[in-house]
């Protein structure tokens, strides 16, 4: 059935019934993760007023994520991909139970404790993300034929930023209108809704293995392929630069609450921003993709995404601020689905759990530690200059790139 697909059908990949019920259920699931961050984000503000406490969330995640990532991709290279996204799945929704009942009947140990329950939280949401990350990309990877790769890469980065649109405007405007409780209950249904959606989706057979190998040797050759293959380890450099220096994401609440003047409702819509440009974006690229010149585009993008940090950092008018938080998801966009299907196409199957932990060690991490970057920067140097800085430095990296990688400058998918 699947070779008889049309190849430029822009609605291939989701008339095939496993894809659908995968990306059906990344949007539940996702969508409860993004409305957590932007509920975590106010009530940690609002306990603190604090950025450099903003940041120690994205640090929180972080550190698990990365001290698990390597063996979660080694695992979902030997155990069924499906098991670890579901075990993963479940790990999410008792700790969205969890932040529930600490909020909504245990108020008062964040009286005692301060926030360290909550860092607590979410120190274990970044182990079950550890192994969820490298588990749902290879997975991804197995239910469409090759040639739908890039397709596939589209509709799955449209539902992640469809998810991530409403999600923080659905959390902010919650969490404003009827308060943290009820906004963490939404989030408690929605992961539940999340696994039961993964439940439907089909066992895909484990490739075979080509050789034998021990532990050690399995975790370092997923390291070893990215750094030999130069288009996939400047892809996946060039945006952990860019997100680590150019994501102003965790300050956005002292963006709204000092800057803009805005409050909770303003902040979901500051969240969203980007992720609305993103989806238009990628309306564009499912009909017009931007694979040919892919490297050119990427590098274009990045740079682009550098300069509209730049300009919301000196913005002060609220519309003019999501318009260029709205402009940096759409250039975003385009290299989130060229590095995507990169690495798909680069990657050989036996390995798509390893290279995904590494990719996610170097993208995924790169938000959260991004997200601690801001808030020290923020601390130290003042918040506007901090986000000024951070473009900067992704209009740097992006120059630097463009030189050491010829074959990324080059390269058409």
């Amino acid at each position: 059935m699947m070779d008889s697909l049309d190849q430029k059908d822009a609605y291939a990949s989701l008339r095939i019934g496993n894809f659908r019920w995968f990306v059906f259920a990344r949007f539940m699931l996702t969508l409860a993760i993004q409305m957590q961050s932007v509920i975590v984000g106010w009530q940690i503000y609002e306990l603190t007023h604090d950025a450099l406490s903003l940041g120690l969330i994205g640090l929180s995640e972080a550190i698990p994520f990365l001290g698990i990532a390597l063996f979660a991709g080694h695992v979902a290279d030997l155990i069924n991909r499906k098991k670890i996204i579901l075990l993963a799945s479940l790990v999410y929704f008792i700790c969205a139970i969890i932040l529930f009942a600490i909020t909504a009947w245990f108020h008062a140990s964040l009286v005692v404790l301060g926030t360290f329950p909550i860092y607590t939280v979410i120190f274990i949401t970044g182990l079950a993300r550890g192994f969820l990350s490298p588990a749902t990309s290879a997975l991804a990877a197995q239910l469409v034929p090759r040639e739908l790769f890039g397709n596939a890469s589209t509709w799955n980065s449209m539902v992640w930023q469809i998810a991530a649109v409403t999600g923080p405007a659905i959390g902010g405007l919650i969490y404003g209108f009827f308060g943290v409780e009820t906004a963490y209950f939404v989030v408690v249904c929605l992961s539940a809704i999340g696994v039961l959606f993964f439940m439907a989706v089909h066992k895909q057979p484990m490739p075979d293995k080509t050789k034998e190998e021990t532990i050690w040797q399995s975790l370092s050759s997923g390291l070893k392929f990215v750094y030999h293959n130069q288009i996939i380890l400047s892809a996946i450099s060039l945006d952990m630069f860019a997100v680590f220096f150019g994501g102003a994401v965790s300050v956005l609440p002292i963006f709204a609450d000092q800057i803009l003047h805005t409050g909770a409702k303003g902040l979901g819509f500051l969240r969203a921003a980007p992720a609305v440009g993103a989806i238009i974006m990628s309306l564009v690229q499912v009909h017009w993709p931007f694979f040919k010149h892919a490297g050119r585009n990427l590098l274009i993008c990045v740079f682009s995404f550098g300069l509209c940090m730049i300009m919301f950092a000196l913005s002060r008018s609220f519309y003019l601020a999501l318009f260029f938080l709205m402009l940096s998801g759409m250039v975003d966009n385009v290299s989130v689905i060229i590095r995507s299907t990169i690495i798909q196409l680069y990657t050989p199957d036996e390995m798509r759990g390893r290279v995904s932990a590494v990719n996610g060690i170097f993208i995924g991490s790169s938000n959260e530690l991004g997200s601690f970057e801001s808030g020290v920067a923020a601390k130290l140097m003042g918040l506007i200059p901090s986000v000024i800085f951070g473009g900067s430095m992704t209009l740097g990296v992006v120059t630097a790139v463009r030189s050491l990688a010829p074959k990324l400058r080059k390269l058409s998918l």
